[in-house]
């Protein structure tokens, strides 16, 4: 990938369907990895036990398709799309898609009780204080 090419950035949050397992994140993680990887998508996805908080970067197109997919994705309820949108530089050069799991749900309803922006803001800003798997 150039420097060149654009990137684009999505920032979501949503919930695990009820009666699904959380050990159905590991499947769908180790999936996503080599799937993303293939299209130069790389991000963060924060699991507390029934809520997601995924931030993607990657090419325009490759980002959106990819965002249509967890969008229809039955595994997933309650989408929220925080930021979408141009993104100046990856944010996550160091590992293709990385996994953390939080500490109890709190900051991942911290999270959603927020609007665009200070979403992101905040997820960017607790992620030192993740144990990430990338």
């Amino acid at each position: 990938m150039t420097e060149k090419q654009a990137l684009h950035e999505v920032f979501y949050c949503s919930m695990l369907t009820p009666d699904l397992p959380p050990a159905t994140v590991g499947s769908i993680v180790t999936l996503a990895r080599a799937r993303n990887a293939q299209y130069g998508i790389t991000g963060l996805l924060v699991f507390d036990g029934m809520r997601f908080c995924q931030h993607l970067e990657g090419p325009p197109g490759a980002v959106e398709t990819l965002m249509r997919r967890i969008e229809q994705d039955p595994r997933h309820t309650d989408i929220k799309v925080f930021r979408r949108g141009p993104l100046a530089a990856r944010r996550y050069s160091g590992f293709g898609m990385g996994l953390a799991e939080s500490e109890g749900p709190d900051l991942m309803a911290g999270i959603r009780a927020l609007d665009g922006e200070a979403a992101l803001a905040h997820f960017l800003a607790l992620r030192p204080s993740f144990d990430i798997n990338g």
